[in-house]
């Protein structure tokens, strides 16, 4: 399987008869360890412990469905969640989903394969899939769902049945195979790498629906927007979709390094909330208003006197509010995930009287990732790849994430022996090879990744 993984002139009539290998490698947390970290404090939680690669057997496709060899994948920080069992073990997830069929029932196992992120080759569908055959190059988002119920039938994030593969369901990207719904595929793009092509889909996605979708801010031209965390994972593509849109991002990161990754993007407005001191809570029940206020003050000596349109909030209890304060009136905070505690603590004179908005996102329906990605592979939107493991470290690169020591994405191989392969479109990755190549600390990058003038 993998010699035909790795050629270029494999047939579709081929792909159909190559063997399945009746198991595969993948990153698993185990039930039997949902104790491991048991009086220890969230920060001091290290997934190295709790990520084992472990052999599995290999699901049959069902309905629906397809068997895809994964080529790379990359680490989220629901991966994070799941390493450290938190807000509570994923196999509650398991054992609520496999109540729901005998399909369902496959998921509900002692192991959890994990990640929902993925960039590899079809190898296998079920009954009912028309529009994907083995062979083609494809990238998944992370959306499962049943649409069985009328709720998601407008936006299929509101199907009662709506879950996180990877993170909610079993045989998620973190492995040599995975298993995903055939309304789950989109092409590959064709510029980038494996590693590259794995790296935006979730964060791309949910940043996408969070900032530009009707379901979201819906972010206009000329809008100032606050991005937390703008280096990062999620925070990256954010100020890269606001700046594609017309808008201008005020980028808040936590070190001069980070600062020149957003400028190197075409911010212009980044505070470095380290260096500029901002403690926005006094201990750890008391909130400092003088601080949102020096906070809001800065921001507006960056924008020429204005208060930000909308709030790309992902952080969470330690500064959420102060997001809700620098609001504009009338503005939007749209929100997602909290890496930093769900309990949101804010001063609601400052949204009622204000007539501000406070608006829950969750990752994307298939229509905005769909979206989403194509504007990856129109190469408006670049992959934010900083550093690339191999798939048994991937508890390193996990607790990397889990201690906020890296920049944009951290990637991980999977079925790819390298980095740089899969790269089908030359042409339009030389354009743009120094915006894919932005976040990328290696010393040594591959030798074609050289600019064309």
């Amino acid at each position: 399987m993998t010699s035909a993984l790795l050629s270029e002139d494999v047939t579709r009539q081929d792909w159909a008869g190559v063997r399945i290998p009746d198991s595969f490698r993948g990153i698993v947390t185990r039930k039997d360890e949902t104790g491991l970290f048991e009086g220890v404090d969230s920060a001091d939680k290290d997934p190295r412990k709790s990520l084992h690669m472990a052999e599995v057997p290999t699901p049959s496709p069902g309905p629906g469905e397809a068997l895809v060899a994964v080529m790379a994948s990359s680490v989220n920080y629901n991966t994070v969640w799941s390493a450290v069992f938190e807000p509570l073990p994923t196999f509650r997830f398991l054992e609520r989903y496999g109540r729901l069929s005998a399909s369902a029932r496959r998921h509900d196992l002692p192991y959890h394969v994990l990640g929902s992120d993925l960039a590899g080759v079809v190898l296998r569908t079920g009954p009912g899939v028309n529009i994907w055959k083995p062979g083609d190059e494809v990238v998944a988002h992370c959306l499962s769902v049943e649409l069985e119920s009328a709720d998601g039938h407008g936006d299929t994030m509101l199907d009662p049945e709506q879950r996180i593969w990877g993170f909610e369901t079993n045989f998620g990207g973190l492995a040599e195979i995975a298993l995903v719904k055939s309304n789950q595929l989109m092409p590959k793009p064709a510029h980038l790498s494996w590693e590259e092509a794995a790296a935006p889909g979730l964060v791309n996605s949910t940043a996408y629906r969070q900032l530009v979708s009707r379901n979201g801010a819906q972010m206009k031209q000329g809008d100032n927007v606050l991005v937390w965390g703008a280096s990062g994972g999620l925070g990256s593509y954010a100020t890269q979709l606001v700046l594609a849109g017309g808008a201008t991002p005020v980028c808040v990161v936590s070190s001069p390094q980070k600062a020149e990754i957003c400028r190197g993007m075409g911010a212009e407005a980044v505070i470095d909330r380290d260096a500029e001191d901002y403690r926005f809570w006094q201990d750890a029940h008391t909130q400092d208003p003088k601080e949102w206020k020096r906070f809001g003050g800065r921001i507006r000596e960056l924008t020429g006197g204005e208060d930000v349109d909308i709030v790309f909030e992902h952080p969470g209890r330690e500064t959420f509010g102060a997001s809700v304060y620098v609001t504009r009136k009338g503005g939007t905070v749209v929100t997602c995930a909290s890496t930093s505690g769900y309990e949101h603590v804010y001063d609601n004179r400052y949204l009622w009287m204000s007539l501000k908005r406070i608006i829950g996102s969750h990752f994307a329906n298939y229509r905005e990732a769909w979206e989403a990605n194509r504007l990856i592979a129109k190469g408006r939107i670049h992959p934010t790849l900083s550093k690339v493991y191999s798939l048994q470290d991937t508890g390193q690169a996990a607790y990397d994430v889990h201690r906020n020591l890296h920049q944009g994405k951290v990637g991980v191989l999977c079925l790819a022996p390298e980095e740089g392969l899969g790269v089908r479109d030359k042409e339009t990755r030389a354009r743009h090879i120094e915006a894919i190549n932005r976040f990328r600390v290696t010393e040594d990058p591959p030798p074609e990744e050289t600019a064309t003038p």
